[in-house]
């Protein structure tokens, strides 16, 4: 058995690249089962996000270029250019290298959640197209669990790395129950977009997108169950707003400090939570002198993303060695595992064995033989027997000069060499 993982991912390939070697949904279990059927792998799931597309390959005996052969003529590309970007990794390494990807450490924002979720995804498949058997889903299994103690054994997953997140979070602080708030975004981009994916997932009571045009205000708001409104709507949601999030392209303010007192007044001056994330800003700076007004700007979030991406770095050192630890447990577990099918027929053999020579005294003592005698003569036999096969083979080994094979037999038997057992006096 050999454990491979190839593939190509953001460090080693360009966008372009990347986009060409993705596997889109509705093509994996298609692929998966024909990349069974066309290289010499036995079990193979395959992992393919905007960063990265790879292959877990368990095979008989290591064919990469077979599997890299085949993964440029899926996708029509020259072989040549696949391995400019490819990388293969073998056995300890492939294993070591799934755990590093489950746990955040080989992606682009380190320590980020999501791709555990996506390795899960992408297992599910393989089992779904059949092409997960007991090998790989022991490695995905051992991967899942590193990748557990690695969220819960370091700080490499506690602090946000993105502006988006970094907003959330601090909304977090200030309102410990987000399940009670009402959220204003203001912009529809990609930024805003995170925002509002983050405050859905924390589950904000109504979220409200507020855009230059309604049309992709709309689009952004049906993805998360949020209302749209234009930016001249704003003043009408502010009052009832906990969360004010704002990134346009405007360059001018679009929430000036009159319009927020206005909305204080509404509100009893119950706090409301407000991020500027544009630059030109769109919250006048007037607006963060108000009482009962957090006004937080994109640099203080730079601040805060820079401070915990350097709290994750210095995690990432303590999951580098869980991870190592997983991938070395893994493989100590596997070998044990490879002797098992050799102590299965051992056994059966000792254990025909084992029966003959009790059937044969019981044939004795049923012709009225001497128990005694009968019990002796079946410890010889029986001794005889479990010893014949391994005396023949020791004496054959010892004829050829594999004094090496000898010495692990000693160690097989656990034959400690001029020593003898001596009963207790």
């Amino acid at each position: 058995m050999a454990f491979l993982a190839l593939g190509i991912n953001h460090k080693t390939a360009s966008v372009d690249v990347r986009e060409r070697v993705a596997f889109t949904p509705e093509q994996l279990v298609d692929a998966l089962q024909q990349l069974c059927r066309l290289t010499s792998s036995r079990e193979a799931a395959i992992l393919s996000t905007c960063n990265r597309s790879e292959l877990y390959i368990e095979q008989d005996h290591l064919s990469a270029d077979a599997v890299l052969q085949w993964l440029a003529d899926y996708h029509r590309l020259s072989l040549d250019e696949l391995r400019a970007s490819a990388y293969v990794h073998e056995e300890h390494e492939a294993v070591k290298h799934m755990m590093r990807v489950a746990s955040g450490l080989d992606s682009l924002v380190l320590g980020e959640p999501q791709i555990l979720g996506q390795m899960k995804s992408a297992y599910a498949v393989a089992r779904e197209a059949g092409t997960v058997g007991p090998l790989l889903g022991r490695l995905f299994q051992a991967t899942f669990s590193a990748a557990k103690q690695v969220r819960t054994d370091t700080a490499i997953g506690e602090n946000p790395v993105s502006v988006a997140f970094a907003a959330v979070s601090l909304a977090k602080q200030i309102f410990s129950d987000l399940g009670r708030s009402q959220a204003l975004l203001i912009g529809a981009g990609e930024t805003i977009t995170l925002v509002a994916r983050h405050l859905h997932e924390q589950g904000v009571r109504r979220i409200v997108v507020a855009n230059r045009t309604l049309e992709r205000a709309s689009i952004l708001a049906e993805q998360f169950g949020a209302h749209a409104v234009l930016l001249a709507d704003i003043p009408q949601e502010l009052a009832n707003s906990d969360i004010v999030i704002s990134s346009t392209a405007s360059q001018l303010p679009i929430l000036g400090k009159g319009a927020v007192e206005s909305a204080l007044k509404q509100r009893r001056h119950k706090p409301i939570f407000m991020v500027d994330i544009a630059v030109p800003r769109d919250i006048e700076t007037e607006v963060g002198e108000l009482d009962d007004v957090y006004l937080y700007t994109v640099d203080d979030l730079h601040d805060v993303v820079a401070e915990n991406l350097k709290s994750r770095q210095g995690a990432a050192q303590a999951a580098e060695e869980l991870v190592s630890v997983g991938a070395e447990d893994f493989m100590l577990r596997l070998r044990e595992l490879a002797a098992v099918d050799v102590l299965k027929a051992y056994r059966q053999q000792s254990e025909r064995l084992r029966d003959e020579e009790l059937q044969k005294a019981q044939r004795l003592l049923a012709n009225g033989g001497n128990p005694e005698d009968v019990l002796a003569q079946l410890a010889r036999g029986l001794t005889n027997k479990l010893l014949h096969a391994p005396s023949v083979q020791l004496k054959r080994l010892s004829a050829e000069g594999r004094l090496d094979a000898l010495a692990m037999a000693q160690e097989l038997f656990a034959l400690n060499e001029g020593s003898t057992d001596k009963s207790p006096q």
